[in-house]
């Protein structure tokens, strides 16, 4: 399909005539010489020039009118877009929930290299593996302390996720846990997500002090709307007071939607989550990245250029013609005792 760039500039086509009405050209009066066999002469010279070329005839104004046209087309940027580029991707919409409450400073973890790290850092190593493996999936983030706050929305850009999580700090969302408003939060999430299989991956200490809805509660309402919630372990089980690790409450979460738990320094066990979120069942979104365009305003050009130079071969030849004609014309002379008209060659 053809489109214009700048249409616009085709409502200077009448430009020209508009000058040339504005700016007639100027009149000149040449001064001539009365004779009496003026009549004669005038039908002999018309008899010699009958090859004469008609300076502005209708094929020049076809020309001049061409040319104009066609370059205000090239001026306008035509362009050709070619059909749209299209590709469906498989897709998941999986939803984190990152506790932030001051329990995950608690340093009780053992991190891969073997070094002991604070829950936060703990989640952030998972979290850096997870979101690795599920590209082409869409992953939302939520992050909780005294209240649950939307981190990122559901996204394919997996790098930015990873980012916002790094810059996560623990405290920052306040100092308990509300993880049963975090699932709350994911419920009116994935009420505008299509997706056929709605999932969310809580990673957490599991120790709730601050929800207006019991984790459990929460839990069964998402059951309600068909969302499953894998629940991920995060912490030393020995650890006893306010930061202790309640796994109990994390696998009557999981329990309750049909998901499973994990405990996060089991790496072997946690595998196992990829290869269940690997079977949940996709959608495709079909993208349209863009509509290709191919500038053709060259052609325009291409065709001026052809027109003038057949032009100027047209009137190259006339006028040789032209001049072929003036050596072979007879010449006219004018007795100046009898008046009469001679005609030699």
């Amino acid at each position: 399909m053809l489109s214009w760039m700048y249409p616009w500039v085709f409502l200077l086509w009448p430009l020209p005539w508009l000058v040339r009405w504005l700016f007639p050209p100027v009149k000149t009066v040449v001064t001539t010489v009365k004779v009496p066999f003026g009549r004669r002469l005038q039908e002999a010279n018309a008899s010699t020039s009958a090859g004469s070329v008609d300076t502005w005839g209708w094929p020049r104004w076809l020309v001049a009118v061409s040319v104009w046209t066609l370059m205000l087309a090239a001026t306008a940027r035509p362009q050709w877009i070619l059909p749209p580029i299209q590709k469906e991707l498989p897709v998941r919409d999986l939803l984190l929930l990152v506790d932030l409450s001051g329990s995950m400073q608690q340093e009780d973890f053992v991190n891969a290299a073997g070094k002991k790290v604070d829950r936060l850092s703990a989640v952030k190593e998972v979290l850096g593996e997870f979101l690795m493996r599920r590209k082409g999936d869409r992953v939302g983030l939520v992050v909780f302390g005294d209240a649950a706050y939307l981190q990122a929305p559901f996204s394919t850009d997996l790098e930015l996720s990873r980012k916002l999580l790094d810059e996560c700090q623990v405290g920052m969302a306040g100092p308990r846990t509300a993880l049963g408003d975090a699932i709350g939060l994911g419920v009116h999430l994935f009420d505008d997500s299509d997706a056929p299989a709605k999932t969310m991956i809580a990673l957490t200490d599991g120790n709730d002090t601050k929800s207006r809805v019991p984790p459990v509660e929460a839990a069964r309402v998402a059951k309600q709307r068909d969302i499953k919630i894998y629940t991920v372990a995060i912490g030393d089980p020995t650890t006893v007071g306010e930061d202790k690790l309640d796994e109990q409450a994390l696998r009557d979460v999981a329990s309750a939607t049909g998901g499973d738990y994990f405990f996060a320094a089991d790496r072997k066990n946690l595998e196992s989550i990829y290869d269940k979120l690997d079977q949940i069942e996709v959608r495709k979104v079909r993208t349209v990245s863009h509509k290709p365009r191919v500038d053709v305003y060259f052609a325009a050009v291409a065709v001026v250029l052809l027109i003038l130079l057949i032009d100027r071969l047209v009137r190259a030849m006339a006028a040789a013609r032209q001049t072929a004609l003036k050596h072979d014309a007879p010449k006219i002379r004018v007795d100046a005792m009898t008046g009469k008209l001679e005609v030699t060659r």
